[in-house]
């Protein structure tokens, strides 16, 4: 097995085992105290679906709110949304560039050619790993597949809570387990990528695909969990000091 593959199955162990751990912890019902008038705590604050005003960030709710299922026809809504937004071609470009690198999949070839096929597998890779994580396998799984981002406590904690997520998810009923559509629904795009990936069909390739995909999906949602916090940042840097006014 190679460096890569043998880094995938340890990252994944250890995200999974975190989940896991995660699922078994109580959850504290969220509170019904009134806020003081004005006041609005960042886990309450209103989901922006633009992330640096370009990634979409559609599947993304806050923790603390109380649950609300969603509909199977929303689930396609988010799903159809993250796949096809423009900034997923970026996303496949960026995973092209590195199988390029690693020149994976070695009948593409290299050069203009090589990467452009790359890059078109990396865009059905992401289209359909989305469709079946947020889309068919919640459907028939009765699977929440948003995130829900926390929004307090300290930063490592939030980080560990976030790339954890993963691998543990809301049921429509509003419990928690493992999350089977995000594992089997990697899986099943894995194996459908073996049709148009000529090369890289054995269980180490395989394992190697859905690691990344996970580990992409595991970025994702640290970075929607710490967004507010980045954006509120920039903010207060552009808004001008009231007392340097004339």
């Amino acid at each position: 097995m190679t460096s890569l593959g043998l880094y995938s199955l340890g990252a994944l162990a250890l995200l999974s085992s975190a989940g896991w751990m995660a699922a078994q912890e109580p959850v504290a019902p969220p509170s019904t105290a009134a806020p003081a008038v004005g006041s609005q705590t960042p886990a309450q604050a209103p989901v922006d679906k633009r992330i640096f005003g370009v990634l979409p960030n559609y599947r993304t709710a806050n923790e603390t709110a109380v649950y609300m299922p969603i509909t199977t026809k929303r689930k396609f809504i988010i799903a159809s949304k993250d796949s096809f937004d423009y900034p997923l071609i970026f996303v496949a470009a960026g995973v092209a560039g590195v199988g390029q690198l690693n020149n994976s999949n070695p009948s593409f070839g290299q050069g203009a050619a090589g990467y452009a096929r790359r890059l078109g597998t990396s865009y059905a890779d992401q289209v359909i790993g989305n469709m079946m994580t947020e889309g068919f396998f919640p459907m028939m799984l009765h699977e929440d597949p948003r995130y829900f981002r926390r929004g307090h406590g300290s930063t490592w904690s939030r980080a560990w809570y976030a790339a954890t997520r993963v691998f543990v998810t809301r049921t429509d009923s509003g419990g928690r387990r493992f999350n089977f559509s995000e594992v089997v629904g990697n899986s099943t795009a894995a194996a459908i990528a073996n049709a148009y990936e000529p090369d890289g069909r054995n269980v180490v390739d395989n394992v190697q695909k859905v690691s990344m995909q996970i580990g992409i999906d595991a970025f994702s949602q640290v970075l929607k969990e710490f967004w507010p916090d980045i954006k509120g940042k920039f903010s207060n840097h552009r808004r001008p000091d009231p007392a340097a006014a004339p």
